[in-house]
């Protein structure tokens, strides 16, 4: 199946997204995290996955994710379920230059997203789904990806998938959590009632750890149940494997199929996959 096929499919799909190497690492040790990266995409695209590779991830600059997959991922590893993110935190120029180098080498999909509007360079336009219209322009035939935060106002959510300006074949979301599920639920009831036909994704955080700066740092970016969070690592005994599969348990129980985890160690990101979607799937 393609990777638009696939998601459009009623059976659970679990996908990675990985961050590449800092743009700011020496040479070396760029080279020697992409080199493990590579071999982690190689054994991922081989699974019933979707990989997704960020564009300057929370505010931080990133090596760019498609010359490294062009100039060092096998020829005969599929592109079908690779999906790179490009962010509108660039010039107008590149991004659209981005698009045409991703359509050329055979990656069907990209998910468009605006940026975190508070770090980093300025959005080269207002919202993402100008630049999705100036890339459809371009190139009909790729499949585009956008956005959605089920931690808001459903209706407002819906409202945005449903307008005729949104320009994409599917949507992820922001993190979610089974520790606070009802804002979820909303949306996904929402979208439901109002019979959006785009496909979702929805984001999983694997918390490696309960560490109290580390919450404190990622509660910058997205929710973070620290308090749950504490006591599944503490008194309740879960592992982070555990902990991210309740989520994407909790997830499907409420009718949300499509999952992707955030935040995977790159080294064994397929064996640590395998054992989450096990997880997730036990009685």
């Amino acid at each position: 199946m393609t990777f638009l096929e696939r998601l459009r499919s009623p059976e659970p799909l679990v996908g990675v997204e990985l961050r590449p190497p800092r743009a700011d690492l020496a040479g070396g040790d760029v080279m020697d995290t992409w080199i493990g990266m590579q071999g982690t995409v190689r054994r991922l695209a081989a699974r019933d996955t979707a990989v997704f590779l960020t564009d300057n991830a929370v505010g931080t600059a990133e090596e760019e994710n498609l010359r490294h997959l062009v100039a060092n991922l096998a020829p005969g590893v599929s592109r079908g379920r690779l999906c790179p993110f490009l962010s509108c935190k660039h010039t107008l120029e590149y991004c659209l230059w981005y698009a045409d180098r991703a359509a050329e080498e055979g990656y069907g999909a990209l998910t468009v997203l605006g940026g975190d509007q508070h770090v980093g360079p300025p959005r080269c336009v207002p919202h993402a789904y100008v630049l999705r219209q100036k890339i459809r322009a371009r190139h009909p035939d790729l499949v585009l990806g956008g956005w959605a935060n089920p931690n808001r106002d459903a209706r407002e959510q819906v409202d945005h998938l449903l307008a005729p300006d949104f320009t994409a074949e599917f949507f992820l979301t922001q993190i979610v959590s089974h520790h606070g599920l009802a804002p979820v639920k909303s949306f996904v009831d929402e979208l439901a009632r109002r019979k959006v036909g785009i496909p979702g994704i929805f984001g999983v955080f694997y918390y490696r750890s309960a560490n109290p700066k580390t919450l404190a740092t990622l509660s910058k970016f997205l929710p973070v149940p620290a308090a749950e969070l504490t006591r599944d690592f503490g008194e309740r005994g879960l592992d982070a494997d555990q902990v991210c599969a309740r989520t994407i348990a909790a997830l499907r129980r409420i009718g949300a199929r499509h999952a992707y985890v955030s935040n995977l160690p790159v080294d064994g990101a397929d064996q640590r996959l395998e054992a989450i979607v096990r997880a997730a799937a036990a009685p």
